[in-house]
């Protein structure tokens, strides 16, 4: 009988995958000795694998590229990331090792994007695309990134309002795009997105505010749906309508020549993961060629702001299981010795599930668990696989630590948490480590953060020289 859990694992998935290995009985994730790290630094822990950054970002480029070259495009591709998936400093000195752009989301992002400047990091080549609901702080920054020279910023207008604002506060002529507001899937609880302007306002909204405006050119459509690039008709559905507009806006207003298509790749989060992204790439620059063909009007120039894909499949966590509840007779609950609302709040904010694996004790038998973490929420808790409506591991024993690893968790989670402040019941956010690869092949680790310390939480508490 097969009872092991490398049993389970095998037959249940195809196993190995090419970042997940084994090495005897521990788990190796991209090379990296999980069980050393752990040695090294201790559980919990997070940990940022840098070069799968660039990887992600160079394959997007590539099937772009041949894309492009298969249909004849007359456009040229231009990869942005999206900076609210990820902030920290090491995460943007990896991603723009590459030929790429920045997203940016709020006032904020362009101190970020003015630090970059200031150190080489971008130019004033680099687009500085500007998304989100612009008001005062935001516009303020932007206006003086234009009036710097940055010739390549380019707020998305995102209400009726914003050209006023920022004509007002910007000396010099600049570019805009337009946001469209996309059309939600019929199982969300409204109809239209909020961000943007709407498929039929488009059009009238360049007649009224920027055809006869001698500071602004509009230069871009910005067009992203929340459920993100996938092969379904909704998503086709939309992106025609998308292009419907493009066609029709480029017959009246000539400066327009590129298209945003957003973000929304997804990344992979269980072990039977499949997403032909060559396949979506492809289809995408065919369908834009074809649509402008129909409607005699050149291509656009193609724009993508790709967070999670870039940056979520570096990241992952690391946890011990502390001790084994057995709370009835059919559930038991491995405590680990962190908490999921603090160090993976998407788990239980948006039932978000990652890949998650045991790192040691593969040759060991398995059973049924769930997994909880320490605050004292009824919601501090992890349930099940992404394929498996349970989540199984190797069977405790108090005498044997068990080590468990959550995977591809590197966007968002350490901005939604709250990175360096208050966390849940005071559950501290455990030391984050980065991971290079060095020219000979070799894997370095540098600490990035420690463990959060009771006196950090108290100084933010205002408890500090009581």
């Amino acid at each position: 009988m097969n009872t092991k859990y490398i049993d389970l694992i095998s037959q249940t998935y195809d196993f190995p995958q090419e970042e997940f290995t084994l090495n005897g009985d521990q788990l190796k994730f991209h090379d990296i000795d999980l069980m050393a790290l752990v040695e090294k630094y201790g559980a919990p822990l997070k940990f940022t694998y840098l070069p799968k950054i660039s990887e992600n970002i160079i394959r997007a480029q590539k099937w772009f590229q041949d894309a492009i070259v298969k249909h004849e495009y007359n456009g040229t591709y231009n990869y942005c990331y999206c900076t609210k998936s990820s902030h920290f400093k090491h995460v943007l000195d990896e991603a723009l090792k590459n030929d790429i752009h920045i997203e940016t989301s709020s006032a904020f992002d362009i101190d970020i994007v003015n630090r970059l400047m200031e150190k080489g990091k971008i130019t004033k080549d680099t687009y500085v695309i500007c998304n989100g609901f612009k008001r005062d702080q935001y516009i303020s920054n932007i206006s003086k990134l234009i009036n710097s020279g940055h010739q390549n910023c380019i707020p998305v207008i995102d209400n009726y309002e914003e050209i006023d604002l920022l004509t007002r506060v910007t000396d010099k002529d600049f570019k805009i795009g337009i946001r469209i507001a996309s059309e939600e899937e019929p199982k969300f609880e409204f109809y239209t997105s909020r961000l943007g302007i709407g498929y039929k306002n488009i059009v009238p909204f360049y007649e009224d505010q920027i055809k006869n405006n001698d500071q602004v050119e509009l230069k871009m459509l910005h067009f992203f749906i929340n459920t993100g690039i996938r092969d379904n008709a909704y998503y086709w559905n939309e992106l025609q309508k998308c292009l419907r507009v493009y066609t029709r806006l480029k017959k009246v207003c000539p400066s327009v020549d590129s298209l945003n298509i957003g973000g929304g790749f997804p990344i992979k989060n269980s072990l039977a993961f499949e997403y032909d992204y060559e396949y979506m790439i492809d289809e995408i620059i065919n369908q834009i060629k074809l649509t402008c063909e129909e409607e005699d009007v050149p291509v656009p120039h193609i724009f993508t702001e790709f967070g999670s894909y870039t940056v979520g499949e570096s990241g992952g966590a690391i946890y011990e299981v502390l001790y084994q509840k057995q709370q009835n007779d059919r559930e038991k609950w491995n405590m680990i010795n962190s908490s999921f609302i603090t160090t993976l709040p998407d788990s239980w904010a948006i039932s978000k599930r990652f890949i998650m694996l045991a790192v040691n004790r593969w040759q060991d038998r398995y059973e049924r668990v769930l997994l909880g973490g320490l605050t004292c929420d009824s919601d501090d808790y992890y349930n099940s696989e992404q394929n498996m409506n349970a989540i199984y591991l190797p069977k405790y024993e108090k005498e044997d630590p068990l080590f468990i690893g959550f995977f591809n968790t590197g966007a968002y989670q350490e901005s939604i948490g709250g990175f360096g402040g208050l966390q849940h019941c005071l559950i501290p956010s455990p030391k984050h480590i980065l991971i290079q690869k060095n020219e000979d092949g070799s894997l370095s680790t540098e600490l990035f953060s420690e463990q959060q310390k009771s006196e950090d939480l108290l100084k933010i508490l205002g408890y500090h020289g009581i």
